[in-house]
């Protein structure tokens, strides 16, 4: 039976900063988990991503530090490569839109277009920049969100809601260059009628059908996907700019495009084609058959990233003729980070190049973790707690406490030789059937883009023989000589599951199953032997393991967490918590209303006042460092806070007997701190 074909892509990351946990949960760990399963069933696969490195965003960054877009996009790409090879994504190629095959084939797309009359060219009014005398691209533009009231929403999409958006849809619009409100001005672009194509894309989306021919699954397709796709087209879709005037990115092709560039979401999604053709050039394969005739194409994408590949680039393909379309468009929601979003801009994110370098003896730690969290459906979240339960509860207690025992047992009664399987009980049988059932509900759940589902059923199997030892308990029956064919049957049981496990878990923890299989010595091996109960021979050897997988302490949970709290403080306005104290010692603190009946300004001390305070309790002079803020007329008759039983001291020679309590915002301006309600003096603060 022949097998299908695929061309997976990964959404291209910008260029513009390193990849964070976030990026990975929901694009290219479940990605490269579902192309190693492809490839261990047979299929023809291509896998393929790069960096994309035009677009404001990259602009943006290389002003922010002072650099050129080139340097900015070379510096990106490099660390974003390395954290994919040292992260084991197994990619067959990792390309980069900044290069020549890739100008070349966008242009040639363009044209091909424009030639065809898929675009209008249209005199527009833009945003404009007087200051910088600068027409404004999508990212050079914020202000509110007309959908979730967000102030800081681009003016391309919404990052808090995940709307597409355009520059004028936004509020309060003001140019990210000079801070200022941007004016309208004239310009001149190509306009992609995006109206023309609803008919279809309503069919496409829902049905899965295009001309009454289906064309894909659409029940594999995740609602939040086609929610979107069709609020947008219910909404009515409207022609959509596909040039911009910057100097960064590919140049439009065509007479009077001087000045322009290629809109980056008609550059990018082309980037995939362009990759293609590298990579089918370096291997001396044909590009178009990645791209044409009888192939499913796949794209992983986060959500905010549904509109462009699952109505855009799609417009694009079926206008150029020829390409496939999108099979399935598996695009996930967001990762948070300790009960707060990622953010790129405060810092508050785990770094994958950074968690390699602090950690690279625990990348299938990262990998189980994430793939067993990763935001399916809805939005999820990543915090170092449960980092360290799901390594020590279920990594090393359940899959390494299983393997280990399985394989030093064999090694203390058989030297290390898998023993003959004798007569099965009802147990042995159940168990049996049961791990034989475990690899084909892992191929449905990731043939349906189940994938964390998928993964935890990898781990069931690991469950199955740690339950089976532990109530089989060989260690105990060996004692007794009578056992020993018994103790054979379940020990080559136990083998046959680690066996098994060794392949189930090659999609989810590559690194893990390798050490696997060079413990029992099996050599690489198909999917289709998966459930098998022959995997082991009597006899084979097997070696002594190593511990799978170190238990994660409480000291490198506190450090991540002292990391990300610290990186919180450093972008707070205000100064940190002070140090714990006791609720007995707050209880000695005497506060209370008083009232200002006179005040002065001290010699000789531009901060200080003197004031005479009714306490209830007693008429007493307090010196207080409020002169720069209050006059001594405006603060006379104020119903303050004061702390009573403050040591007396002098300042300025002037005996002051308690202090008033003052709020301080983040500019330094103090405010008296009084009740709402007409409170006397005397009342007590608790």
């Amino acid at each position: 039976m022949s097998k299908e074909k695929f061309t997976v892509t990964a959404a291209l990351p910008y260029a513009n900063g390193p990849l964070h946990l976030g990026h990975v949960a929901g694009v290219y760990l479940p990605s490269d988990i579902f192309v190693r399963f492809l490839r261990m069933n047979g299929h023809d696969v291509a896998f393929i991503c790069g960096s994309d490195e035009h677009g404001a965003a990259i602009t943006l960054r290389a002003k922010k530090e002072g650099i050129t877009p080139q340097e900015i996009v070379d510096k990106y790409n490099g660390i974003i490569g390395k954290a994919f090879k040292d992260f084991d994504i197994s990619f067959d190629i990792f390309h980069r839109t900044s290069a020549e095959i890739h100008h070349e084939t966008a242009q040639d797309f363009f044209k091909v277009l424009d030639e065809k009359g898929h675009f209008t060219k249209e005199t527009s009014e833009q945003y404009f920049d007087e200051e910088f005398q600068q027409f404004l691209a999508d990212r050079y533009i914020t202000g509110t969100c007309p959908n979730c009231g967000h102030e800081e929403a681009y003016g391309d999409q919404c990052e808090n809601c995940g709307s597409a958006l355009s520059p004028t849809d936004l509020k309060h619009p003001k140019s990210t260059l000079s801070g200022k409100t941007p004016v309208m001005k004239s310009t001149s672009h190509w306009y992609l009628p995006m109206e023309r194509h609803e008919d279809w894309l309503k069919s496409w989306i829902k049905e899965g059908k295009l001309d009454g021919i289906q064309q894909h699954d659409a029940s594999k397709w995740r609602n939040q996907v086609i929610g979107q796709c069709m609020s947008w087209i219910d909404n009515g879709l409207r022609p959509r700019a596909m040039t911009r005037d910057l100097d960064w990115g590919v140049k439009v092709p065509v007479e009077g495009g001087d000045g322009k560039v290629l809109y980056v979401w008609l550059d990018a999604p082309i980037g995939y084609i362009s990759a293609t053709k590298q990579w089918a050039k370096d291997n001396g394969k044909k590009w178009e058959d990645y791209w044409t005739g009888d192939r499913k194409l796949v794209h992983f994408i986060g959500k905010d990233n549904i509109v462009f590949h699952a109505i855009i680039f799609p417009i694009l393909l079926k206008a150029h003729e020829g390409f496939v379309l999108p099979d399935n468009v598996p695009a996930y929601e967001f990762l948070n980070l300790e009960g707060d979003k990622f953010s790129t801009s405060r810092n508050w994110a785990v770094w994958l190049h950074e968690y390699i370098e602090s950690y690279p003896d625990k990348i299938d730690e990262l990998k189980y973790t994430l793939t067993a969290i990763a935001p399916e459906t809805k939005d999820s979240e990543f915090t170092w707690k449960e980092f360290q339960t799901r390594v020590n509860s279920e990594l090393a207690d359940i899959l390494g406490n299983f393997v280990n025992r399985a394989l030093v047992l064999t090694q203390k009664y058989y030297a290390g030789a898998v023993p003959s399987i004798g007569t099965l009980t009802e147990q042995d049988k159940e168990v049996l059937a049961e791990m034989e059932a475990i690899p084909s509900r892992i191929s449905k759940l990731i043939y349906t883009y189940k994938l964390r589902e998928a993964q935890a059923e990898a781990m069931n199997l690991a469950r199955l023989g740690n339950k089976y030892l532990a109530d089989t308990e060989p260690w105990k029956l060996v004692k007794d000589e009578a056992n020993a064919e018994r103790v054979q049957t379940i020990m080559n049981i136990a083998l046959q599951i680690t066996a098994n496990l060794s392949i189930v878990l090659q999609p989810f923890l590559p690194s893990t199953a390798a050490k696997l299989s060079e413990f029992i010595d099996l050599k690489s091996t198909t999917w289709e032997r998966a459930g098998k109960a022959d995997l082991l021979a009597s006899g084979h050897l097997t070696s002594k393991p190593s511990i799978l997988f170190q238990k994660i302490e409480d000291e490198l949970v506190n450090n991540e967490v002292e990391k990300l709290n610290a990186t919180k403080q450093a972008d707070s306005l205000f100064e940190p918590q002070k140090d714990e104290t006791s609720f007995d010692d707050f209880m000695k603190m005497d506060i209370r209303l008083g009232t200002i009946l006179e005040a002065e300004k001290v010699k000789k001390a531009d901060k200080l006042l003197k004031l005479l305070v009714d306490t209830g309790l007693d008429k007493r002079t307090i010196v207080s460092g409020i002169a720069e803020h209050y006059t001594p007329e405006e603060v006379i008759g104020k119903t303050v806070s004061v702390l009573m039983n403050l040591a007396p001291r002098k300042i300025r020679g002037v005996e002051s007997q308690g202090m008033i309590l003052m709020a301080e915002n983040a500019d330094g301006e103090l405010s008296f701190i009084s009740p709402e309600k007409g409170f006397e003096a005397g009342s007590g603060i608790r």
